[in-house]
């Protein structure tokens, strides 16, 4: 199974969009008054706003959302570690013979290293999620610090493994204006999903793998995340490898290729 590899070649491509569509509004203003102008603008707002929440939308830059497979295989993809869980989730995708990604928070990277070798020596992927996992405020980061957390991630994880990551995940799946120039100085694609349970913050291991389940079909990108707050992040991976198995699903890492 490839994944285009696409990182952004035109990061401000949004700009001449956000121009000419305020101009129009200005001119709807001007010819009608705010009945007509204040709609399109509010309109125009909502645009720009879905572009930063909405996890897969392309408005700031290229995001990979689904893979084209024949066969059964998915990418799973865990966010937030390295954390106290990796060792557990690392020993239960070896006995399915599973293969995973990391999004790895660079910061907690840094803390602990060896796991993070131990990722890479067992044959996962390692990408970037970031330095500091500012989860309250990543949509909000201006181009400075949005840059540091991209770039400050990618140098500790090319420290700590000697291979410069490929893939980035934006916090919480948000992105803005500013995420995409970063990205393509570090040669970086950035990865949303297509199947999700909530497992960050849902508690039920049942309803994490129907909601999975529901959106499975091959190609697809799974998301999951380790070191939840509720504790059972390891639970629930053990289910979501357990049902895969028995749909006849492979978890594969994808070989990156040219868009």
């Amino acid at each position: 199974m490839h994944a285009p590899h696409r990182p952004p070649r035109h990061p401000r491509a949004w700009l001449p969009l956000l121009l000419l569509s305020q101009a129009v509004v200005a001119w709807l203003w001007w010819r009608w008054g705010w009945p007509v102008g204040l709609p399109v603008m509010l309109a125009t707002h909502a645009v720009a706003w879905w572009g930063v929440l909405a996890p897969n939308a392309a408005l700031y830059g290229p995001v990979l959302s689904r893979l084209s497979a024949d066969e059964r295989q998915v990418w799973l993809t865990i966010d937030d570690g390295p954390s106290d869980d990796t060792l557990p989730i690392l020993d239960l995708l070896d006995a399915h013979g599973a293969r995973a990604t990391f999004f790895l928070v660079g910061d907690r990277a840094q803390a602990r290293p060896d796991l993070v070798r131990e990722i890479a020596s067992r044959g996962h992927g390692i990408a970037n999620h970031s330095l500091t996992h500012p989860q309250a405020r990543f949509w909000a980061l201006g181009p400075r610090r949005m840059r540091a957390e991209i770039e400050g991630c990618q140098r500790q994880l090319q420290a700590i493994t000697g291979a410069a990551p490929r893939w980035f995940r934006a916090v919480v799946g948000h992105a803005n204006p500013f995420v995409s120039t970063p990205l393509r100085d570090a040669g970086l694609a950035r990865v949303g999903w297509n199947a999700r349970g909530f497992d960050a913050v849902e508690r039920d291991v049942g309803r994490v793998v129907s909601r999975i389940e529901h959106d499975l079909a091959p190609g697809a990108i799974v998301l999951l995340h380790e070191g939840a707050p509720h504790g059972r992040s390891v639970e629930m991976i053990a289910a979501v490898l357990a049902r895969l198995e028995a749909l006849g699903y492979r978890a594969v890492v994808p070989e990156p290729g040219t868009a």
